[in-house]
């Protein structure tokens, strides 16, 4: 692992892949249609062929990606199967980052293998959470579980901030973004004290995150429903059952509550900062 990820100098855009596929992404996805659809052809008729009679379930989403995803006539199909894999190998590697998308998710709802709609999705999703894809499949189709503002606001905040307020924000975004090694529990305790310090130097007190935020309130005049929402979630990381006690097992805490932690704690971040230079 580079130095830049294993200390989390990237930013969040550069972190989760937005709008873009990288070489090990690329390469896993290619891989799993290997194990769950090319590798199914079988040899007959002297050889590796596809058709109607010889593998019918390949020539099928091969007939169906010609007439209804390239578009090309079914004439230039190919039996043989070398030259068909070569072709649509050549497209994958060369395509554009959201046509990689438009290809897995039409070989997904195609390939009529049975209970290959219920498995594929599944297997493709722990490959996208583990190569930090902004996407996931949902309900049979590819949708995007991480929008442009969540990354800009992460960006910002770690940008805007003072140094302690700055390595905690870091440090949560390289736990949240390690490939190898993911700590989803460290990171969102990493984005809570990250609130910590910056209402601490804010307030010059040191106390619990909960009565910071009371003494917040009297500097900045939070909003009612902001107040009692940052409470709240800081309270459930911090009762007896909550992140920061060892009885919550790391297993149960997923990427999408490590990124909803961190996402918040930027935009309050963001938020207090512009209070305070207004009241300022």
């Amino acid at each position: 692992m580079r130095f830049s990820e294993r200390f989390g100098y990237k930013q969040a855009r550069d972190s989760i892949q937005l709008e873009s596929v990288d070489e090990a992404l690329l390469n896993s996805l290619w891989s799993l249609l290997k194990v769950s659809i090319w590798d199914d052809i079988s040899y007959s008729h002297g050889g590796y062929t596809i058709s109607r009679d010889s593998n019918p379930q390949i020539y099928s989403l091969c007939e169906k990606l010609w007439l209804n995803y390239f578009k090309y006539p079914l004439d230039t199909l190919s039996h043989r199967w070398n030259e068909v894999q070569s072709q649509l190998r050549d497209y994958f590697f060369g395509c554009s980052w959201y046509e990689v998308y438009d290809f897995i998710e039409f070989c997904s709802q195609n390939y009529g293998k049975y209970q290959f709609r219920d498995r594929f999705p599944e297997i493709c999703n722990k490959i996208l959470e583990r190569e930090m894809s902004a996407y996931r499949f949902v309900g049979g189709q590819i949708a995007q579980i991480t929008e442009r503002e969540q990354l800009e606001e992460i960006d910002k905040a770690i940008s805007n901030n003072e140094e302690a307020v700055r390595l905690h924000l870091e440090r949560s975004l390289q736990l949240l973004s390690d490939r190898n090694n993911p700590d989803y529990r460290n990171s969102i305790k990493e984005s809570i004290s990250a609130i910590e310090s910056l209402v601490s130097i804010i307030t010059g007190k040191k106390e619990t995150l909960g009565q910071l935020i009371k003494i917040l309130d009297k500097q900045i005049a939070l909003h009612p429903a902001l107040k009692t929402a940052f409470s709240s979630l800081y309270g459930f990381t911090s009762d007896e059952n909550g992140i920061r006690h060892a009885l919550l097992e790391q297993s149960r805490i997923t990427f999408d509550d490590a990124k909803f932690f961190l996402v918040v704690c930027s935009a309050f971040s963001n938020y207090v900062l512009s209070k305070v230079e207004v009241s300022g």
